[in-house]
């Protein structure tokens, strides 16, 4: 959730607001839908206007720019742009290279530019999540996974790119970590699972039902529940005991794969090393052993 705004303050609890729109506009009507679109496209010059400038740009009406800015946890729409102009200000200081405003990649890009562009994205994804990643409920995550005498993980497409690096990640510190490839194996193992396990579920959207079975399986079993996920309230969170936000830049033509992926590799790169400092001394010599185990299988061992 959001938390409450206003006169331009933001406490630390709050999720920056283009994370948050770029979350909540799945469950937007149109009308607002466009609003949100036309502020992503150009929010440094969405900060400028007035508001029957921006309902005129959208295609809607004022009230529904109240509406707006309103779901967004704002008490005025004076307050959504200094809010708006703030951020914008901080992802151009942060990534200086590109203009945060600058658009999506373009046919006419030239590979300088491409670089340019997704570098800024993906440090945005990764200052974002920093952002939203709530350290309380990261810190239950580990408590479950460092407790755990089994540890099952599953998601679709890139995300299962990203349970594979959790499951491989694990493994090397000598815990029962284990992926599936389909989701009725993963269905089969979850429906199993009891209450020293956990199940850990992958999905940026939250709404991918294969993903979603595979928590609420493992939940029905006893199991403790992790999600993480970009968009809260979704399907995936109301089956998760602890929900982990990552707050990706998806754009149009990188939609679903490289903006979620950074994301959720730092969410399990916080959450390993969570694990690793659970059992310090037991971990590093397991991950000494992993890489004695394969350094000795090089062509040039060290």
């Amino acid at each position: 959730m959001t938390g409450q705004r206003g006169s331009g303050a933001r406490t630390s609890a709050v999720r920056p607001l283009l994370a948050t729109i770029r979350a909540t506009i799945p469950a937007m009507p149109p009308s607002e839908k466009r609003l949100a679109e036309t502020l992503l496209n150009d929010p440094e010059t969405f900060s400028t206007l007035s508001i029957n400038e921006v309902a005129d740009a959208a295609g809607t009406s004022t009230t529904t720019v109240v509406r707006f800015y309103r779901r967004l946890g704002f008490t005025g729409f004076k307050d959504l742009k200094h809010d708006l102009a703030q951020e914008t200000l901080r992802a151009s200081l942060l990534v200086h290279s590109v203009p945060a405003t600058a658009s999506d990649i373009a046919p006419d890009d030239t590979l300088e530019q491409i670089v340019a562009k997704v570098a800024r994205d993906e440090t945005l994804s990764i200052s974002d999540t920093a952002d939203v990643l709530d350290v309380a409920v990261l810190a239950r995550a580990v408590t479950a996974l460092a407790r755990a005498d089994r540890i099952d993980v599953f998601g679709v497409g890139a995300s299962a790119v990203v349970g594979i690096d959790l499951q491989r990640k694990l493994s090397r510190i000598g815990r029962t970590a284990i992926t599936w490839p389909d989701a009725h194996t993963a269905w089969t193992a979850a429906a199993v699972l009891g209450p020293r396990s956990v199940a850990v579920a992958i999905s940026h959207s939250g709404e991918t039902m294969d993903t979603v079975e595979f928590l609420r399986l493992a939940r029905a079993a006893g199991s403790a529940t992790v999600a993480i996920t970009n968009v809260p309230d979704s399907s995936i969170t109301r089956e998760a005991d602890v929900a982990l936000y990552t707050a990706a830049r998806e754009t149009p033509f990188r939609s679903g794969a490289l903006g979620s992926r950074i994301a959720q590799l730092m969410v399990v790169d916080c959450l390993f090393i969570g694990v690793v400092q659970a059992d310090y001394t037991s971990s590093v010599d397991a991950i000494r052993a992993t890489y004695d185990a394969v350094q000795s299988r090089s062509l040039h061992p060290r």
